[in-house]
Order: C-alpha cells, then sequence, then structure tokens
C-alpha cells in the first residue's frame, strides 16, 4: 500500500511538471522581477505603485538642432531664490547644474565639465557673477578654458506650494441614525458597516520657476534669458470599510520635476540660441 502511495505521488507531481513546462515552454524568467527582493513583489499595490512611479521617471527628449554642434560652454552653479525649507533642504545649486551639463551635452553643446575646473570653480564663478569681464578673461587664458564661448546658469526663483485641497468621508454619524432609525439587531448591523466606511483624499499644487541666463564668456554680458514655470501636484487618497483598507500617495518629485524645468529651458536655448 506505501509503495502504491508512493508511486502515486510521483506520478502526480510528473504530471504538474509536464504540465508546467507545456504551458510556458521557452518564456525566460523576468530578471527585474526575480531578482525584485519586495516582498509585494508582484500583488496588485505592486503593480499600481510601479504604474505610479513609471510616470515619474526620466523622460529624454529630443533636441532639434542635437544634430548641429553647439558652442563651447561652462555651466556654473546658480542661485535659489526661494526660502522654502522643502525644496532648499533637498536641493543646492550644484544639482541643478549637473542636470543642466547633462541635458546640454545630450543637444550636442561642448560642455566643459566643471570638474575640470578643480579649485578655480570659486573664482570663475564669482568673476561671472560680479560681472567682472577683466578677471574672467584671466581665468579663460587657462588650458581648455581657452574654447570656452558662453557661461550659463541656471537659477531657481519660484518654489512654493501654492494650494491645497482636501476631501473624505466618515460613515459613523450616519450610521448611529441609521440604526436608530432600524433598529433591533438589524440597526446594529447597519450602523456597524455604515460606520466603518471611511475615505480620504488630499491634493498639493507646487508651482516652481526656472530661469536660464547665457553669458559671453569673454565680456561678461548677458547673450540671452529665458524663464519657465511648471505646476507640480502631489496626491494621496485612502478608503476603509469594514477593516478593508486601500490607499495610493504618489505624484511627480522635485528632482523630476527640476530636471524636466531643465529640458524645458536646454530645448529652448536648443532652438533659439545655437
Amino acid at each position: 500500500m506505501k509503495n502504491l502511495s508512493r508511486r502515486l505521488f510521483a506520478a502526480l507531481a510528473a504530471g504538474v511538471l509536464v504540465a508546467a513546462c507545456e504551458t510556458n515552454p521557452s518564456k525566460p524568467a523576468d530578471p527585474a522581477v526575480a531578482n525584485n527582493p519586495s516582498p509585494t513583489a508582484g500583488s496588485t499595490t505592486s503593480q499600481k505603485a510601479n504604474e505610479m512611479a513609471d510616470k515619474a521617471m526620466y523622460k529624454p527628449i529630443e533636441y532639434q538642432n542635437a544634430a548641429r554642434k553647439g558652442p563651447s560652454l561652462v555651466v556654473i552653479p546658480g542661485d535659489i531664490k526661494s526660502n522654502n525649507a522643502t525644496f532648499t533642504q533637498k536641493f543646492g545649486p550644484n544639482n541643478i547644474a549637473d542636470f543642466a551639463e547633462l541635458e546640454l551635452g545630450k543637444a550636442n553643446f561642448g560642455v566643459l565639465e566643471r570638474a575640470d575646473l578643480g579649485p578655480l570653480l570659486k573664482e570663475f564663478q564669482l568673476a561671472y557673477t560680479m560681472g567682472d569681464p577683466k578677471a574672467a578673461r584671466k581665468y579663460l587664458q587657462k588650458g581648455k578654458l581657452k574654447t570656452t564661448k558662453w557661461v550659463v546658469k541656471f537659477d531657481i526663483l519660484k518654489a512654493e506650494q501654492v494650494a491645497q485641497a482636501t476631501q473624505g468621508f466618515d460613515g459613523r454619524p450616519i450610521g448611529a441614525l441609521a440604526g436608530i432609525a432600524v433598529g433591533g439587531r438589524g440597526g446594529a448591523a447597519t450602523e456597524t458597516v455604515v460606520g466603518s466606511v471611511k475615505t480620504g483624499e488630499a491634493t498639493g499644487v507646487w508651482i516652481i520657476g526656472m530661469r536660464y541666463k547665457i553669458l559671453n564668456a569673454n565680456t561678461t554680458e548677458q547673450v540671452a534669458t529665458g524663464y519657465t514655470e511648471e505646476k507640480m501636484e502631489i496626491g494621496a487618497k485612502s478608503s476603509s470599510v469594514m477593516g478593508f483598507s486601500s490607499g495610493q500617495q504618489g505624484g511627480l518629485t522635485l528632482d523630476g520635476m527640476v530636471q524636466r524645468l531643465v529640458q524645458k529651458l536646454v530645448w529652448e536655448i536648443d532652438a533659439k540660441n545655437k
């Protein structure tokens, strides 16, 4: 009897393996999914969170004049005029300059890395901030800086949360009234079910504005300037019924918004000033 049971179990196991192979005989495992250590990987919440994250990911854009080589330039850290603590704690002028170097390079400008300036960076930046052509020309006589035509800076002029709205529903008051009206066991059940319903939703909107300036590398005079601003929305919602709850929150991050603003301004530089 034991031998029969073992043979039967072995046959069933073999049948399951064959069925699995026939169902998907050649499709390899997705390494991104297979190597995901998250305990919720592949779940409904994981899918929803990843869908929202996909919308916020970096998306390269095509610059219309990228086939034409642009002037050699140096990006210097700009100014952040906003006093918003959330923004200033997360961002500094160097972060924005890094994004700008990346996008200007993709637009086929001759970008000289700030790291190549070494200890000269602060003095070089000061010369252009103060509009001192004599000091600027002194630095431009050194090494790779000799070919520099432009000095470009990106400034944050506005970064603030300008609007917020919330709404929600709490079923306890209505549940209590329904329980009184119905009465008895039915009323108690109605009060329990309706009173357990809770929903909430909140949305906040930021406006972030960015300006670029192009300076003549030899004279420190302004060659061109431009400004743009965008809205950034962050939202969250949740619901709970009879102990079952769900919630979502997300939106474009400050990093993503700053990079999109840089892309928008670099597109303008590429279109108008090459």
